[in-house]
């Protein structure tokens, strides 16, 4: 099995840029929101896998939000 590979829950980062509209942190229930000093949004928390992974991609494109960087945090 390739080290990438996994079935277990992993963590995240997700930089986007710009502030979140508090109202819309609903649409990423269980992760963490931080506001950062230079105004862009941090998303951080464990997701099931890759496709849960994507749903949340998906919702900052829904949100019309520009991705800065994904990042799998390393235990």
């Amino acid at each position: 099995m390739p080290a990438s590979f996994t079935t277990e829950p992993f963590e995240i980062e997700i930089v986007i840029a710009g502030c979140l509209d508090p109202r819309r942190a609903g649409w990423f229930e269980g992760m963490t929101l931080t506001s950062q000093p230079d105004g862009s949004t941090t998303i951080t928390g464990l997701v099931t896998d890759q496709a849960a992974l994507f749903a949340i991609i998906s919702r900052i494109r829904d949100l019309g939000m520009s991705l800065v960087s994904v990042n799998r945090i390393e235990p």
